[in-house]
């Protein structure tokens, strides 16, 4: 989770109570801080589940950037923070869980984030096992940018690692083709998730990355990418 916010004594106040909640409930929290919106969303990392996000911030204020947000990630559940009450309203137009009125009491943060918690355990992520020489690994699909082939294997290239697979492109695409994921090169599968834009043959990620797109397989790939689009709009 993140907590992006321009008063450093917030971001430490809401840090500490996080800690208070972690131990008293026994949730593993892993915690990323940000000063302001344009640190938060470039780069964007898409692991994060939930977002406390100041709406009255001096470079990018918080609308604006749950507005480039909501541009990369429809999933991510955001919680506004604001001293004021009317700004609340306009906040929902970027499917905000909540808001949150500073001062923040811990009360107010625990009823928020055991909604959280119950959520996230009616909604579990879908997952992919990939098996290799060192064992057999989850991985969240969320996770899973991008599967290239690779001396005659697979590398599946996730948040924390590259893991080889010793299936074929072809087991992979028939197991995550209807989960997300598209076919844009003999040799690349890639999670549309995670697809900034196309440019000709070559197709960019919001990590920066950049993949080819093959002659043959544009067409069919633009339509898949179109449709999920237009899903997630």
């Amino acid at each position: 989770m993140a907590i992006c916010d321009d008063e450093a004594a917030f971001v430490q106040h809401l840090s500490q109570l996080l800690d208070r909640y972690a131990q008293e409930t026994g949730t593993e929290l892993k915690i990323s801080t940000f000063g302001d919106g344009a640190d938060l969303t470039d780069p964007y990392d898409p692991t994060i589940d939930l977002i406390f996000l100041d709406i009255q911030m001096g470079i990018m204020d918080g609308l604006r950037t749950a507005q480039r947000i909501r541009e990369m990630d429809g999933q991510v559940s955001i919680i506004f923070l604001t001293t004021l009450a009317q700004y609340s309203l306009e906040g929902y137009q970027y499917q905000a869980t909540n808001y949150i009125l500073k001062p923040l009491q811990y009360i107010r943060l625990k009823a928020e984030m055991d909604k959280f918690l119950a959520r996230r355990q009616k909604e579990p992520d879908p997952f992919v096992v990939i098996a290799n020489d060192a064992g057999r690994h989850r991985v969240a699909l969320r996770d899973l940018r991008y599967i290239e082939t690779f001396n005659r294997n697979l590398l599946c290239h996730t948040q924390e690692q590259n893991l080889i697979s010793y299936r074929t492109m072809k087991e992979m695409e028939a197991a995550l083709g209807d989960k997300g994921f598209a076919r844009c090169h003999t040799s690349y599968l890639v999670n549309l998730f995670y697809v900034k834009g196309v440019h000709k043959l070559e197709l960019t990620l919001i990590t920066g990355e950049t993949l080819p797109i093959s002659q043959p397989k544009r067409k069919t790939f633009l339509a898949q990418l179109t449709d999920y689009w237009g899903d997630m709009l």
